[in-house]
């Protein structure tokens, strides 16, 4: 749902305004992210061979695993569309191995303390640890030949590491899988509900605040923060003319962020983004660390996969350095 409320109505095209449905939709993927996991668990076979790692799991589940069998790690998020390519791939492919191999896949968004081990700087990222040593396999996704190809090579390094078990399935107790789905079917949270429906009303304070409270219980609820940015966008730019800040743009560092922000809002992430770098190259102090900011801020609002973003980031290293 795109919101318009606040920006000047006079024949004005908003198609390419921010989507603040990204942030429920964001919540959508996590539960569909759980959904799989409890359907994996209700699958005996894809529960020991494709295992979902945690923090407190991983030494147990890759690296004392990697003794005896090669342990594929797979860092990935609900918001990495490359990631949604590549994960069907991985797990059919361990399902096919037959316990020659284990994927485990973690969440990088709720497994910041693992992703920082890994020094993982874009996702999809795969990793083998065999005999506790970590190497790199591959980064982006890739058709199921390649995967394979490298798959076959990493088993070849498994057998002269003498790395050659197999993973033994238990055939025991299982439950149903409807049974396991509903024990793992994720309740609607109070918290944000009551953001996304003042979201929906166009009450920025109250959405804020609903924001601003799930994060002070868990800070890095990556779901909070970007609808927390989102909310902020809103604040500064609501009841204005958009199209004013641009037409009207000075030097001054607060034009350039107000012009920034009609020009994201208007979907023209690129030459928002530009604009605020450009003006960046050209102050100091305060002013550089306000604009450095605010672009950090659309950044996370546009997502890090944007092509806009992507490029930026470049062009922000080289004007920060």
């Amino acid at each position: 749902m795109r919101h318009n409320r606040g920006v000047n109505q006079s024949n004005m095209n908003l198609q390419g305004a921010i989507d603040l449905g990204a942030v429920a939709a964001a919540r959508e993927a996590q539960a569909k992210a759980a959904q799989a996991a409890a359907q994996r668990a209700a699958d005996p076979v894809a529960s020991n061979l494709i295992i979902d790692v945690t923090t407190p799991s991983f030494e147990a589940d890759v690296i004392t695993r990697s003794m005896t069998v090669p342990v594929v790690v797979d860092l990935w998020a609900t918001w990495c569309e490359p990631c949604k390519q590549l994960s069907p791939i991985l797990e059919k492919l361990a399902l096919e191995y037959d316990g020659r191999w284990i994927l485990a896949k973690v969440d990088v968004d709720a497994e910041q303390q693992i992703a920082a081990a890994f020094q993982v700087q874009s996702i999809p990222a795969v990793f083998v640890v065999i005999g506790g040593q970590v190497a790199p396999m591959f980064q982006g996704a890739m058709p199921e030949s390649q995967v394979r190809q490298v798959l076959e090579a990493l088993l070849l390094e498994a057998e002269k590491a003498g790395i050659t078990g197999r993973v033994e399935i238990d055939p025991g107790a299982t439950k149903d899988a409807s049974d396991v789905n509903q024990e793992h079917q994720l309740p609607s949270d109070p918290r944000f509900d009551a953001a996304e429906a003042a979201l929906e009303s166009g009450d920025w304070d109250m959405a804020a605040a609903a924001y601003k409270e799930i994060l002070a219980v868990t800070p890095g609820d990556a779901i909070a923060k970007i609808g927390l940015l989102n909310v902020n966008l809103l604040q500064r730019t609501d009841g204005r003319d958009l199209a004013a800040d641009i037409d009207n743009l000075t030097l001054e560092t607060e034009s350039v962020l107000r012009a920034g922000d009609s020009t994201f809002l208007l979907g023209e992430f690129a030459d928002a983004f530009a604009l605020l770098i450009e003006h960046l190259r050209n102050v100091s102090g305060t002013e550089r660390d306000q604009t450095r900011e605010r672009v950090l801020e659309l950044f996370e609002i546009a997502g890090p996969t944007d092509p806009a973003v992507v490029k930026a980031r470049i062009a922000l290293t080289n004007a920060l350095f």
